[in-house]
């Protein structure tokens, strides 16, 4: 049995939430929520929020046994950017890209 948990749209680069992603991956739910929950970077949080949305989800849809969960995939795509000008020198300006992240987690039991 498999469950998921999506966040859209997160203001964070792909490539900083995929650093925090790699350490969590396949790895069971309960030492992957110790592993962010002090982990001192921006996408720990999100990607924690997620996984706890994921594991109520498994628990209330699916009548999952929580200590049974491994983290079976986490997905970080690109979302829409954000592109914002700043000021450079002799009037003209310059793109600042503001990166977005989609954020997916499924969870799945030890056996698969």
């Amino acid at each position: 049995m498999q469950t998921f948990a999506l966040l859209k749209n997160a203001r964070i680069s792909p490539q900083k939430c995929r650093l925090v992603a790699d350490t969590v991956r396949g790895k069971p739910v309960g030492q992957a929520l110790a592993i962010l929950r002090f982990m001192p970077k921006k996408g720990a949080e999100l990607i924690r929020k997620v996984l706890e949305s994921a594991i109520a989800n498994a628990e209330h849809n699916h009548g999952a046994d929580i200590d049974e969960l491994t983290v079976s995939r986490i997905e970080i795509d690109t979302a829409a950017t954000l592109k914002r000008f700043g000021a450079r020198a002799k009037g003209r300006g310059a793109r600042i890209v503001k990166r977005n992240s989609h954020i997916k987690i499924i969870v799945a039991d030890k056996a698969r």
